[in-house]
């Protein structure tokens, strides 16, 4: 199957009826992409996550009405939407019981079997829409397909069940011609009960199946014609990358580049299958192709930033010559499921962001009551928020000379709270100020990139 392309539609590029329209033409266009993965429409999975959160009776009418809207304006367009309205009427049926039983107590497999309702009724429409262009495709529900554990929010893939199930499902399918659609981000326990593979885990869906195929590379469609050396709504010069390595990219994801999901990029480097992002609304614009070793690595590739951060300082006199405080902490913080971001340490205190990339599908908390109690026995704890991290993405910055002038040089009037250099070959990152965060990034650029 190694000609055979898996091709992902983000939520923009599924969210109304021209955009599906667009998104179906770049289907057809390609005889060799044979699995398309979608998202929900734009904004569903965001209703459909409040409405796992629990909702007054009022509150929770207006938010079924408005995901119904969405769907019903695509349909609404359709020569002959019957058939297909009747299958999303039992759908948002569906939503409305379970946003009811989440009103009375909510819990993480009550979340994840709501949203998944968006990916189901997207993926189903659209099969309608390849149909009306006269193309025949084959609507494939993913769980029989990708199987996960029981981490209801955030799943991880099994990745033995997962090829066997595609090798008995799927395969064959594809073997007899067909065009499979199917959703995103989804996948089914041991116990049969829906999972989700948190937030942004339809690029690690279209991943994994283009592994499980031996694909010969994942076409990810999305509202931006590929990767820009920052994003261009802070830095009107920034210029979009031709092709990048997993290594950046990867930097790039897990450091607030919302164009690729971190984890999509574990099952194509594990079996070095190319990773193409562009815009559906765009397709003749080219795009950005993810390749294991691409040439040339430029020191400076491009500069990130993830807002909204949180800064941790745990501060004690027993860390003085101590051992053993820091397992502690980490093994607090891993009882939570929470993993640390960036670190900075000193003889009697530790700074680290927490990494809200792979958070859960439900957008819960990270730091709870209880986390924080459990830290407080243990040392003083500090939390400040309204910060950004500004990640600079490149390679061999550690063993670059000047690198450290040129940065630190441009950044002499903003306050940098914390800084992490040296770990890594491919990122130097700053925590700022969300306040000077756009004006940091914009004055990086100008100094390594224009």
């Amino acid at each position: 199957m190694s000609n055979l392309s898996v091709a992902k539609f983000g939520g923009t590029s599924v969210a109304n009826f021209s955009a599906m329209q667009a998104s179906a033409n770049i289907v057809i266009a390609d005889p060799n992409t044979r699995v398309v993965v979608l998202s929900a429409s734009a904004g569903v999975t965001n209703f459909l996550v409040e409405l796992a959160n629990g909702c007054d009776p009022v509150h929770r009418a207006t938010v079924i009405e408005n995901v119904r809207q969405i769907q019903y304006a695509i349909l609404d367009e359709l020569k002959d939407a019957n058939i297909i309205r009747q299958e999303i009427d039992r759908y948002l049926d569906n939503i409305e019981s379970l946003a009811e039983a989440a009103a009375l107590a909510t819990s993480p497999a009550l979340t994840d079997e709501l949203i998944s309702h968006g990916e189901m009724m997207s993926s189903l429409i659209f099969v309608e829409v390849l149909r009306e262009l006269n193309c025949q495709a084959t609507w494939l529900d993913v769980r029989t397909v990708v199987a996960t554990d029981e981490h209801f929010g955030k799943a991880s893939p099994n990745d033995e069940k997962t090829q066997h199930n595609a090798d008995n499902v799927l395969k064959p399918l594809i073997n007899q011609g067909e065009l499979v659609v199917t959703q995103g981000f989804i996948g089914r326990a041991p116990s049969g009960k829906t999972t989700t593979l948190g937030r942004g885990g339809s690029d690690y869906s279209a991943a994994l199946l283009a592994e499980v195929l031996n694909a010969k590379d994942v076409l990810i469609w999305t509202d931006v014609a590929g990767i820009y050396t920052t994003d261009p709504r802070i830095a009107s010069a920034a210029k979009r990358i031709d092709t990048m390595s997993f290594a950046e990219a990867a930097e790039m994801a897990t450091f607030g580049a919302k164009v690729l999901h971190p984890a999509t990029l574990l099952p194509a480097v594990r079996s070095n299958i190319p990773v193409y992002v562009g815009s559906s609304k765009a397709p003749e614009q080219g795009g950005t192709w993810v390749t294991r070793d691409p040439q040339p690595r430029p020191t400076f590739r491009a500069i990130a930033l993830r807002r909204d951060q949180t800064l941790l300082t745990l501060s004690s006199l027993n860390m003085l010559h101590a051992q053993g405080f820091l397992a502690n902490v980490f093994n607090i913080l891993a009882k939570h499921k929470i993993s640390v971001d960036t670190i900075t340490t000193s003889e009697v205190s530790v700074a680290l962001t927490l990494d809200k990339t792979g958070s859960a599908s439900s957008g819960a908390e990270l730091l709870s009551n209880e986390l924080l109690t459990e830290l407080s026995a243990l040392c003083n704890v500090k939390v400040d928020t309204g910060l950004s991290l500004v990640a600079l993405i490149g390679n061999d910055l550690h063993i670059a000379a000047g690198v450290a002038k040129r940065i630190f040089g441009t950044l002499e009037h903003y306050n940098v709270r914390m800084i992490s250099y040296g770990a890594s070959t491919n990122n130097i990152c700053t925590l700022v100020r969300s306040s000077d965060a756009d004006n940091v990034v914009r004055a990086l650029h100008a100094e390594l990139f224009e």
